[in-house]
């Protein structure tokens, strides 16, 4: 039985090299927690992005500081951060790439999925519409920020 092996990566962080193969695992860490306490987006554009998450979404600002500004989504802190000088040019977010699918907010009734759905269209925000999630029986309106990040608000 081989030992899972740590590694320090580029990032400084440390990384277990574990056996893919589900029975060799032996450790649940068990982490308790209430959900996520924040999550953090890079932006291609900082004011581009403000405009989008406080004045279209609405989402009050609870600190600016140079190069981000955080707003709370709910009881989440969203973090914003603006472009860093390791950020590619002209780049744009992609579900597709391993990282980040998409972001989504509960959503407490159907007449609120409805209202933001026609605001975002008001607003000339791209997005599906209200639509159902086949796999859970949910309903759910899809869209993305200026960077192209994917957002639902998906009822809870």
């Amino acid at each position: 039985m081989r030992k899972p092996q740590v590694q320090i990566g580029n990032s400084g962080f440390m990384s277990l090299q574990l056996d893919t193969r589900r029975k060799e695992l032996h450790m649940k860490i068990g982490v308790e927690t209430p959900g996520i306490h924040h999550l953090t987006l890079r932006s291609a554009n900082l004011e581009r992005s403000r405009l989008f998450y406080v004045d279209v979404l609405g989402f009050p600002v609870q600190l600016e500081a140079p190069n981000l500004f955080i707003v709370a989504a709910g009881s989440t802190a969203v973090v914003v951060r603006g472009p860093d000088a390791k950020t590619p040019p002209a780049d744009v977010f992609n579900p597709f790439r391993v990282g980040l699918d998409h972001i989504a907010l509960g959503c407490m009734n159907e007449t609120e999925l409805q209202r933001v759905a026609t605001a975002l269209s008001k607003a000339g925000v791209d997005n599906t519409g209200v639509k159902l999630d086949e796999t859970l029986g949910k309903r759910y309106v899809a869209f993305k920020d200026p960077d192209r990040i994917a957002w639902e608000l998906y009822m809870a």
